[in-house]
């Protein structure tokens, strides 16, 4: 049987967004294991975006590029996480700070 989909106050974990995030929290990050044949970089980039605020994706970013590891590495389908974040309409600033920092 399928239920509909909860929002608002009725979810079961509610969405947290103003959360502070320490250096040490956004660096646990870089050491994340990829599931199945993923590229290491690329996923580790998807995760970031999709579990950390903009402004811990900005740090994140910064400790990402200095530890050598590729802005521009891709999926299995050839996308890079710029042009993945470029496709969401709500993800304009996860998309300048791959910018600025190298992505293409």
């Amino acid at each position: 049987m399928k239920s509909e989909k909860k929002t608002g106050a009725d979810r079961a974990q509610p969405s947290v967004t103003n959360e502070w995030w320490s250096d040490d929290r956004v660096k646990t990050y870089l050491d994340l294991e990829t599931a199945g044949d993923e590229v290491s970089d690329f996923h580790v980039l998807q995760k970031a975006y999709r579990g950390m605020v903009p402004e811990a994706f900005g740090r994140f970013i910064g400790f990402f590029v200095g530890a050598g590891r590729n802005l521009n590495e891709t999926n299995k389908y050839g996308e890079t996480i710029l042009s993945i974040v470029s496709q969401h309409r709500n993800s304009k600033e996860y998309a300048e700070i791959l910018k600025k920092a190298g992505a293409r």
